[in-house]
């Protein structure tokens, strides 16, 4: 079942699968301990019964049950790890704060919070990760992946979060109630984000300016403008945006797509400010008050429009005859003034003495 190889190169090092240390690894090139390999000749072990759990992968022999949920196992220390989760146990604490895990492997990637280590790293944007778990979830960004499928309607999600939320759209479930206003949310840490709405609490702090936020996604689409990080790309034109919102808003530029209709007249458009400021048409709303003859507009931008006949502000200059005008549709106006050039043409009088030149 199993050869000892002995004298390996350092390099034979990458194929060891067993849980030891640099000093065990190291001790595994000694006379005292050499390696093993397997049957096959491509794995190789520091010890001999490493080999023994390592070929029940291949023969499938699951020997070991859990008698809480009938789950069986192909080593012992499997089906002990995994009784943890019904008996709740969590023996590895953490030296910094005392938090506590029930896998090694959790409080190991845990620690790069308090020592501000992030050894995972995106081969795509270099993004690095404290976490293995958020930089598989970020490399979706990339890949598009989307493994978390709502077996009520087939929508598929990138994070088993974002489905679990969904799900409950299609129970009608909703647990957590605010007391101040009574709104009620699908998710504890939804209703903890809107109750920052009324106590004013910021807790997440831009390393770079210090500016702080209520909230943990606005933060990392914030520290985006420092490093100038644009993760989102337009399959059309290739066009790289920071944020989602801003790609899915560009992308029906391509695709055409108006979204947002007009209750009163159908009218679509493809941006919801541009409804709302179509929709004041309609109910006559003037928002927008001049502050020195109290006029009142609309839409902001022809309010500041406004502004400019009472400070004599002309930004807009036409080309042809350098008049200055407040607005641009002035400037538009006054250009279609201008004569257009004409074609180079002889009166009869002038061609009658241009062919006689030409023939004497």
């Amino acid at each position: 079942m199993m050869s000892q190889v002995e004298g390996q190169s350092s390099d034979c090092l990458r194929n060891l699968t067993c849980n030891s240390n640099l000093s065990d690894l190291q001790r595994a090139h000694t006379e005292e301990n050499p390696l093993f390999k397997n049957l096959e000749g491509d794995k190789y072990f520091s010890q001999g019964h490493h080999i023994i759990q390592h070929q029940t992968i291949h023969t499938a022999q699951k020997t070991f049950s859990c008698t809480a949920c009938e789950q069986v196992f192909s080593q012992k220390a499997y089906l002990i790890r995994h009784q943890r989760v019904h008996t709740g146990e969590k023996p590895f604490r953490c030296s910094f704060c005392d938090k506590c895990f029930s896998q090694k492997s959790h409080l190991t990637e845990h620690r790069n919070i308090h020592t501000g280590e992030k050894p995972f790293s995106c081969s795509e944007c270099e993004q690095v990760f404290s976490w293995r778990t958020s930089l598989i979830a970020h490399q979706r960004i990339h890949t598009g992946e989307r493994p978390f499928r709502c077996s009520e309607c087939g929508k598929c999600f990138p994070y088993k979060g974002s489905l679990v939320s969904h799900q409950k759209l299609h129970t009608k479930e909703k647990l957590f109630s605010c007391s101040e206003c009574e709104k009620v949310f699908l998710l504890k840490s939804s209703l903890t984000c809107h109750q920052r709405t009324h106590t004013g609490e910021k807790p997440f702090r831009c390393s770079e300016c210090g500016k702080c936020f209520s909230q943990r996604n606005v933060l990392i689409q914030h520290h985006r403008i420092h490093t100038q990080e644009k993760p989102f790309s337009c399959s059309d034109c290739e066009q790289v945006f920071s944020y989602k919102e801003s790609l899915i808003v560009h992308q029906r530029t391509h695709t055409g797509e108006k979204p947002f209709t007009c209750s009163e007249c159908d009218r679509c458009f493809s941006y919801k400010s541009i409804l709302t400021k179509h929709m004041k048409t309609h109910t006559g709303e003037k928002p927008f008050t001049c502050s020195e003859c109290d006029r009142c507009f609309s839409c902001k931008s022809n309010l500041t429009a406004h502004m400019k006949t009472h400070t004599g502000e002309k930004p807009y200059r036409c080309l042809e005859c350098d008049k200055c005008f407040s607005h641009k549709y002035n400037l538009t106006q006054h250009q279609k003034t201008h004569p257009k050039e004409k074609p180079f043409s002889l009166s009869k009088s002038e061609q009658v003495v241009f062919k006689d030149n030409i023939t004497n």
